[in-house]
Formats: C-alpha cells, sequence, structure tokens
C-alpha cells in the first residue's frame, strides 16, 4: 500500500502580517535568522515597556510630564531578565519610590513571558479599536484595562511617529521606490480598503530609509506633487530615479517637482499586470516572450522586441500588449543602462545585495 502524504499545513499571510514584514525588513538590517529574533525582542521589549509606563501613570494619577502632589513618584527602571518565545531578553520595568506599583503586563515574579509576546504582536496586526486590544488583554493577563489605558498607551507613541514624519532628510537620493501597502480600516462601522504609500530611498552610503509614509485613497497629479514637495520642503534636492508602478498623476508630479529625475515604471508590476488574464496553458510562453522586451540590449532592440511580441498575441490576447505601448516613455528609461543598474530599478523591490555595486556605477555624475 502506498503511503499517505501528510497534510501540508499553510500559514496564511493576511494583509497584517505583510504589513508587518514590511515594517520590520525597513526598520532593522535583517539577513539571518537570528536578526529577525533580535528584531522582534526589541519591538516586544519597547511595547512592553509603553504598556507599563501607562500601568505606572494608572497607579500614580498622573503622566510623567505633568505635576503632581502625590509623594509617590517615578524612581527610574530596573532591568529584569525574561524568557520569551524568541529567547531570553532583558526589559526595562518602571519603578516608584514606595515599591507599591504592582505591573500585571509583567508581574514581579514572573519569568517566562512566552505566552504573551506573540499575542502581544499580533495586535500589531490586527489593526484593533481599543476596545478590542483592551478585551485581548485581559484574555492575556486576566485582568481589566479601560479604554483610557489602551489610548494612554498610544499616545505616548504618537510624539515619536511625529518627529519622524518630520525629520530632515538627505540633500541627494539615488533611488526612490514607492510602492503601497493595502489594508483593511474600520471607518464608522464600515470596513474600507485603504493603500498606505511607503516611500523607500536609496541614499548615498547603499542604506535603505524609509522617507515617508503617505495614506490616500485618491491618486492624483495633485495629490502626488504634494507628497514630492513634502520631501523637498524636508531638504530633498535631487533625485536620479523614481522607480514605482503605474501610480495615477505620479508621471506629471515628478515633471513638474524633479524635472531632471527619471520616472521608471515598475516592470514587475508591467509584466503582472499584462498576464492577470492570461490562462495557465499560455503563461509561461507569454512571460518568455516579455523577457526579450525588457532584458534586451537598447531601446532600439526592445521596440522591435514588442513589435514582435504584440504581433504574436494580439490576435488571441487583443488588449494585452496594449499598456506596453501606451506607457513605453515610463518603461523605456531602464534601457539607458547597464545590466547590474537594471537589476536594481526593474522592480519596486529594492535588493540590498545589488544596491551597493548600483552606487559605484559612473552614472552618478549628474548629482554627486
Amino acid at each position: 500500500m502506498a503511503r499517505q502524504k501528510k497534510p501540508v499545513h499553510r500559514v496564511q499571510m493576511t494583509e497584517g502580517k505583510r504589513s508587518i514584514i514590511h515594517q520590520l525588513l525597513e526598520e532593522y538590517d535583517i539577513q539571518t535568522a537570528e536578526d529577525i529574533q533580535d528584531a522582534l525582542k526589541d519591538l516586544l521589549g519597547g511595547t512592553i515597556r509603553e504598556m507599563m509606563e501607562a500601568e505606572l501613570d494608572d497607579h500614580l494619577g498622573y503622566q510623567k510630564s505633568e505635576r503632581s502632589d502625590n509623594d509617590d513618584y517615578r524612581n527610574g527602571y530596573k532591568r529584569k531578565r525574561v524568557n520569551s518565545s524568541f529567547g531570553s531578553m532583558e526589559i526595562d520595568v518602571p519603578q516608584d519610590r514606595k515599591s507599591t506599583f504592582e505591573p500585571q503586563v509583567v508581574k514581579k515574579r514572573q519569568k517566562d513571558i512566552s505566552d504573551i509576546d506573540q499575542k502581544i504582536i499580533s495586535m500589531y496586526a490586527k489593526g484593533m479599536t481599543t476596545r478590542q486590544i483592551s478585551e485581548t488583554i485581559e484574555d492575556i493577563y486576566g485582568f481589566e484595562t479601560s479604554e483610557g489605558f489602551i489610548s494612554d498607551v498610544t499616545d505616548k507613541i504618537l510624539p515619536q511617529i511625529e518627529d519622524w514624519q518630520n525629520r530632515p532628510l538627505d540633500n541627494v537620493y539615488p533611488i526612490l521606490y514607492i510602492d503601497a501597502i493595502h489594508y483593511s480600516v474600520r471607518d464608522n462601522g464600515v470596513i474600507r480598503k485603504l493603500a498606505a504609500y511607503v516611500i523607500l530611498g536609496i541614499n548615498t552610503e547603499g542604506k535603505k530609509e524609509v522617507l515617508t509614509i503617505h495614506v490616500g485613497e485618491n491618486e492624483s497629479s495633485k495629490y502626488w506633487l504634494s507628497v514630492l514637495n513634502e520631501l523637498k520642503n524636508r531638504g530633498v534636492k535631487d533625485i536620479l530615479i523614481i522607480c514605482a508602478d503605474g501610480l495615477t498623476g505620479i508621471k506629471e508630479a515628478i515633471a513638474a517637482a524633479f524635472p531632471k529625475t527619471e520616472y521608471q515604471r515598475c516592470i514587475v508590476h508591467q509584466v503582472r499586470n499584462t498576464l492577470k488574464y492570461v490562462p495557465d496553458k499560455d503563461r509561461k510562453a507569454f512571460a518568455a516572450d516579455l523577457k526579450t522586451i525588457y532584458q534586451a540590449a537598447d531601446e532600439k532592440k526592445a521596440l522591435a522586441a514588442l513589435d514582435r511580441v504584440t504581433e504574436k498575441w494580439t490576435p488571441k490576447y487583443p488588449n494585452s500588449m496594449k499598456r506596453w505601448k501606451d506607457n513605453w516613455d515610463a518603461i523605456s528609461p531602464i534601457f539607458k543602462f547597464s545590466a547590474m543598474v537594471r537589476k536594481v530599478i526593474y522592480t519596486t523591490y529594492a535588493d540590498k545585495e545589488t544596491i551597493p555595486t548600483f552606487l559605484r556605477n559612473p552614472v552618478f555624475t549628474r548629482s554627486f
């Protein structure tokens, strides 16, 4: 009798999980599995500390920045080592002068938090309301927390977010990538889909840097011009290449804000959109033909390949190649660069392995 295969359990990749992964990759220089663990430890440790700070505010009856007649007050922090599902880690536990503060997030003699850390991180992914987070904490810790307590926790983070959003930027960025993370939000009881546009820059040292994140509903040249002008107001004077998908109005906005900047349309999105409605039986052959266009040695050969592919597939799929012709001015800049540079800019995904080599390319004589 043939052996039965064990069922494969696949982890569902939700938008919330994708958002966390993107944030971790952007915030930390993750290269190994150990780097992932260290990043999650840092994230978890910071979250627990902020929650205990809010607990102490509630215990003392006033916030850190306020004055009070209470004869009990904050008395620094105590380092505590705990075990989590990410390994052993140290956390900062806030203290009060009278030693009457009894934290509930991580209790005084509690050494193992492996049963709660995954749930804490999951709250980031779920986009919970204050009521939902409060209910989750009650499930985790066995004690009730008010919605005001949850608001205190999130309010402590808001000033840091504002500082990050307004920080000065470098004068020059060789590459900017604009990509979107789509997620669901609850607005007046109705679930809506929104897009968070992440603008990722590669600086002159070859390091990735998230410049800003904009939540937008209606794309337009006016909207993108305001986004790019915000970057200029924060110190950006020159960008060599902006790589993005076919965002409505982005080309016109780039021409107005940074007239010397090349706009490179994401080839990966272009190919994906072309093959979206092609059946499996033809998809592999069609994809191979598309490669002859964007991997051509120069623009002249690429145009010849475009004609051949269009002639071959248009009878069967009439509108499949229309976008390539309509968007050629935003697709063709890639042919000005070497194969190594093309590898970096043909997609909105920033490959950190090829970026340092890209920065040594002599094409950068214009700006720096």
